[in-house]
């Protein structure tokens, strides 16, 4: 096979579209038609034209198919699983999304960043551009930026969700770049913790390994009692709502509380951060 071309598209679009650039890109330069591309694979030409507009992503054994017909084996495989896999986070992420608009109660552990509930926005645009991209992906950031700061409205409405956040010290120690944006942060989680419906509590250093080490653990307890978690890492989330599985987190979450400063004292504690982080004054020294 002579050398592979780049894929068109693969360095800004979805793993979806990219799929269907390359679907529709091999059948054009192999000059088939989609009714003489479904006869070499055994597939309908509807099917295939739907896989080329991105319409669907299809099932392994089409994509497998076509990974033979135009000798790419295993290209188009790898391609499908990503963009299946981004289908599936998507899916499970707006499920997330709706019951966490409808939770009475919100409690969270965040192990290595805030959850999105305490972020102010510097905080979060930092997370996002954190994020290698290119220049032609910062609508699409900024749109996530904004979808963030949305999801706080929730607590404005007349009848918020009781929220409880169990922070680890770790995220209190990694600060912002710009000293008074992170310092800003620090009083935005100060003020929150004042709400009567919001309770805060630091895990410190010194209660050493736990079970939910790292990324963030957040419980949805909607009206009718059930629970579902969200359990969520720098490039991955899942959605669980098994019973045995959200009881599971439920007892690690409960022996974290246990341990965990009171809330009286975490504010404290995060204040004491807030004090440490700011500008030492020269003239204060002389």
């Amino acid at each position: 096979m002579p050398p592979r071309k780049p894929i068109p598209g693969s360095g800004h679009q979805s793993p979806r579209v990219v799929l269907a650039i390359e679907l529709a890109r091999l059948r054009t330069e192999s000059g088939w038609s989609l009714r003489e591309l479904a006869g070499k694979v055994g597939w309908d030409h509807s099917q295939l034209h739907s896989l080329e507009r991105g319409k669907t992503l299809g099932g392994p054994e089409i994509i497998e198919a076509l990974d033979v017909v135009y000798g790419t084996k295993p290209l188009l495989m790898r391609l499908w699983e990503i963009a299946k896999q981004e289908t599936v986070f998507r899916d499970k992420y707006v499920r997330y999304m709706e019951l966490e608009a409808e939770a009475v109660v919100i409690e969270h552990y965040a192990g290595s960043f805030l959850h999105g509930m305490f972020q102010t926005e510097a905080y979060a645009k930092a997370l996002f551009w954190s994020t290698p991209h290119l220049p032609s992906q910062v609508p699409e950031l900024e749109e996530q930026l904004v979808g963030r700061m949305s999801r706080q409205e929730l607590l404005l409405c007349e009848s918020p969700p009781h929220l409880r956040a169990i922070i680890d010290e770790a995220v209190l120690r990694r600060p912002l770049l710009d000293a008074g944006e992170w310092r800003g942060q620090l009083a935005h989680i100060v003020e929150m913790a004042s709400q009567p419906h919001v309770a805060v509590q630091v895990l410190p250093y010194s209660v050493g390994l736990h079970d939910l080490l790292g990324g963030l653990v957040a419980f949805l307890r909607g009206l009718d009692g059930t629970t579902a978690v969200w359990v969520e890492s720098s490039k991955s989330g899942e959605l669980l709502e098994d019973a045995r599985e959200v009881e599971q987190l439920r007892l690690s979450y409960d022996a974290l509380r246990d341990v965990a400063l009171s809330p009286q004292d975490s504010v404290a504690f995060i204040e004491q951060v807030m004090e440490d982080s700011a500008p030492c004054d020269p003239l204060a020294s002389t």
